[in-house]
């Protein structure tokens, strides 16, 4: 594709128009070869954000993606994937992964870094001393076969043009459009040979999908999209108008699903969400029992936390460097300026205050939450812990906690499972118009 031609394809887009297969797969191989640059990239990048995407546009971006790399063919048939849209401590992949692989599907996670507020998986499993995951195609697929699960970048032979697509996007303020969030979503997937999905649609103030309705939308187009390519999946919406778990940093993450792995502690919110999607993954793997008793079996068994050290063992890890992972010292403590009830939590500002602090000062840096929303709590009282932080840091975390007299309306944790996309949801994605009311309600 040559530099006018992209130019054309940019200004088609920009005016409402829509790009065939053939130019999003000439886009993606010219971003790629460096015949376009990441100024012309962006420049779509951001059309798409502000004109939205048609299903077909979707698909044929998806397409490309996959198309720039290699894609995996994994032997079970029951091998599993899951994915979020993105939260703040959202530690539920690290709890997840191992939890199903523990009941005897093999999981084959390929995960990304951190996207603008929200934390990475990949960030927090490199927290830990030794882990790698670069992992080649082959030692990833070998992994999954002898420890039953594995977590890895996709690499450069795997989407190569998503994980360029995917820094621009979180460059350029370009990630809030459900096309390009679907088609960097699923490409992954698909490369990665999961023969089932589950996606976690993350909504509220701390996701990138605003409300239900609008999460419930990028579920059915991701369900659409994957199903498309001939893979089996679901999708659960749930809540992240708060902190998933209670703990906000690469390290400290870690930290909180060793724990809650090996049974030392549970916060509730996260075992919800885990357990809810464990046993959607459990079901769309074509799981035969009871998945909730054997979600219960593998944890209490120890069989879950097992799984866990013999992945990071086979990735690398140092040997006791899972037991040795502790937060930064001297904490400091938010406390509750007035009496009343929380009632709204800046997710966002805790998200990027808490990224800040690992810049700064290292894994074990970050936020530990102790606060809820409806929560009653009386002046003085510890909201939550900043780890290699200052007073500074502490400011920012009190402001981030609104506290009034009355408690806020309850609210759901899990909003609902999309199993299937309904015929009006396909016709808004065929036409483009729940990716543009998507951005306009943000």
């Amino acid at each position: 594709m040559m530099e006018a031609d992209m130019r054309r394809a940019i200004a088609h887009k920009r005016d409402g128009g829509e790009l065939d297969a053939e130019t999003y797969d000439a886009i993606v191989r010219a971003s790629l070869s460096g015949e376009i640059d990441d100024a012309q990239t962006a420049a779509l990048l951001m059309a798409c954000v502000l004109r939205g995407m048609t299903f077909a546009e979707t698909h044929a971006l998806t397409a490309a993606f996959v198309a720039s790399g290699e894609t995996l063919v994994t032997d079970d048939p029951r091998t599993v994937d899951k994915h979020s849209s993105g939260g703040v401590a959202d530690t539920a992949s690290l709890v997840v992964v191992p939890l199903v692989a523990a009941c005897g599907i093999p999981f084959a996670k390929l995960s990304g870094r951190a996207l603008g507020h929200t934390g990475g998986t990949l960030d927090k499993l490199e927290a830990i001393p030794g882990v790698r995951t670069d992992l080649a195609p082959e030692r990833f697929l070998a992994i999954v076969r002898d420890a039953g699960c594995a977590i890895a970048a996709q690499g450069p032979r795997l989407v190569p043009a998503d994980k360029r697509f995917y820094a621009l996007r979180d460059r350029t303020a370009t990630v809030p459009a459900r096309g390009l969030i679907a088609a960097s979503i699923v490409s992954k997937k698909i490369a990665g040979g999961a023969r089932a999905i589950v996606y976690d649609v993350k909504v509220g103030r701390g996701a990138f999908v605003p409300d239900a309705e609008s999460g419930r939308a990028l579920a059915e187009t991701l369900v659409r999209l994957t199903r498309a390519f001939g893979r089996r999946a679901l999708a659960l919406v749930t809540d992240m108008d708060e902190p998933l778990g209670r703990s906000i940093g690469t390290g400290l993450e870690a930290i909180e699903a060793r724990d809650f792995l090996s049974g030392v502690r549970r916060d509730a919110r996260l075992a919800t969400v885990c357990r809810a999607l464990g046993g959607a993954l459990l079901r769309v793997a074509g799981y035969d029992g009871e998945p909730d008793a054997a979600l219960t079996d593998a944890l209490e068994s120890g069989r879950a936390f097992a799984t866990f050290e013999a992945m990071l063992d086979a990735q690398g890890a140092r040997a006791g460097a899972l037991a040795a992972l502790a937060p930064a010292e001297a904490p400091a403590i938010v406390r509750a300026e007035r009496d009343g009830y929380v009632r709204a939590i800046d997710t966002v500002a805790l998200g990027e205050r808490a990224r800040d602090l690992v810049a700064a000062s290292g894994a074990g840096a970050g936020i530990v939450f102790g606060a809820r929303i409806g929560d009653r709590v009386a002046r003085g009282d510890a909201l939550a812990e900043t780890f290699g932080g200052d007073a500074a840091s502490v400011a920012a975390v009190a402001r981030a906690v609104s506290i009034g007299d009355d408690a806020a309306p309850p609210r759901p944790l899990v909003y609902g499972e999309i199993e299937a996309v309904s015929d009006s949801a396909a016709r808004a994605s065929d036409t483009g118009e729940a990716s543009r009311s998507m951005l306009e309600s943000r």
